[in-house]
């Protein structure tokens, strides 16, 4: 049996136990930072597997290492994101999530019982690659500064340094069975914006005698539209999204200040910083012109993904060998952001998307919503495909 083959039944034999530890993360979610008892589940089933790890590294991240025939020749990093996020969950499923307010709803359950089903099989194929695997279970995507900066300045590409990191994310937006690859620029920088527009409140029917920051705060967020619609390079994708106002007046008070957040989003680093003194320069002018002020505050959030081409294109193609051609797909870009990033600025990189859509059973819910689910049958096709890229990666 070649080793696809044997890839291919170990992942299917392996399904009821990766769904099992997946259903159990989904159950027991943590927020970014917060990851311990995750971290205490990976360890524990590293244990059981006889695999060496490190733990604690950039917060909660664990790190364990398979070794093949000539450990020291390559080393490929996998990694898993590990946090959940501040959802309620409105799933009525068997599994739903036990911690109110905290929901696994972008997938890193499956992420982790994906690389933890990776570990299994690349425990039991040592004599069939040459090199190191290194896995690389990582808390806090969803919060800046992410827990990828965080494990790299801890040392976690070193000792050994891995001449490549591949990472998975599931996809509601493709179907089970299926998954897409997209080279060079692929998933947006992110920024958080917080402003705080201040003026001097007063009666509502007395706006003359007032600084109403709420008209200031409203010609500052149509007015800022022109960073993307009249500044940007029309090659560049840009977005800006405000997505929080608060005016704590009322229908006959103007409210001495107004609160903004907001993101913004784009696909190149030296515009991301043009535009970062064009929106503050514009805020505070609009401001100051209508007799107010503006505290504008822009936290530098991940970089612009990018995957590097040879790789991202020896991927696709072992991808094609693993699933056929017609399930692999070439993707768009996409403008949510991933601090998986961090580690494409340091080495070679490849972010790759696992579809999870199933509508015969009514999993269609977008990442991030209160009813996301994925279809476990996807689980196969995620264990086995990484477990092939990383053999094949090594072996080459």
């Amino acid at each position: 049996m070649d080793i696809k083959n044997k890839i291919q039944q170990l992942s299917a034999d392996l399904l009821p136990q990766t769904i099992q530890t997946r259903r159990y993360l989904h159950q027991n979610p943590e927020l970014s930072f917060q990851e311990k008892n995750t971290s205490l589940f990976v360890q524990k089933i590293l244990q059981e597997l006889n695999i060496p790890y490190q733990a604690n590294i950039g917060g909660y991240g664990v790190v364990g290492y398979i070794k093949g025939k000539n450990p020291d020749k390559k080393t490929i990093a996998l990694r898993a994101d590990m946090d959940a996020l501040p959802i309620t969950e409105a799933n009525q499923t068997e599994y739903v999530s036990k911690n109110s307010g905290v929901m696994h709803a972008c997938g890193h359950d499956a992420h982790t019982a994906n690389l933890l089903g990776v570990a299994k099989i690349l425990s039991q194929l040592t004599n069939e690659f040459e090199g190191t695997v290194k896995l690389i279970f990582q808390p806090a995507e969803e919060k800046i500064p992410g827990g990828a900066s965080l494990m790299i300045k801890e040392g976690v590409l070193q000792n050994p340094v891995p001449q490549a990191i591949i990472g998975q994310h599931v996809m509601p937006l493709i179907e089970t069975g299926k998954v897409g690859f997209r080279a060079g620029k692929y998933m947006a920088s992110a920024d958080e914006i917080y402003v705080t527009v201040k003026g001097r409140g007063g009666h509502g029917a007395q706006p003359h005698q007032c600084i109403d920051p709420v008209l200031i705060a409203s010609h500052i967020i149509v007015s800022l539209q022109q960073i993307v619609s009249r500044n940007a390079p029309p090659i560049i994708p840009s977005v800006l999204t405000f997505g929080k106002v608060i005016a704590n007046g009322a229908t006959n008070i103007i409210p001495n200040e107004v609160y903004l957040e907001g993101t913004f989003r784009t696909m190149d680093e030296k515009w991301r910083s043009e535009a970062h003194q064009k929106m503050k320069f514009m805020a505070e002018s609009i401001a100051q012109s209508m007799g107010g002020s503006c505290e504008f505050d822009i936290v530098k959030g991940y970089p612009v993904l990018y995957n590097n081409e040879a790789l991202t294109h020896t991927a696709k193609q072992h991808a094609i060998e693993y699933l056929g051609k017609e399930n692999v797909l070439d993707l768009d870009l996409w403008m949510a952001a991933e601090d998986f990033a961090y580690y494409t600025h340091e080495i070679a990189g490849c972010f790759y998307r696992l579809g999870t859509r199933n509508e015969s059973k009514g999993i269609t819910s977008g990442l991030h919503t209160p009813t996301f689910d994925i279809d476990e049958n996807a689980l196969i096709i995620g264990v086995g495909l990484m477990a092939y890229l990383a053999v094949q990666s090594l072996n080459e």
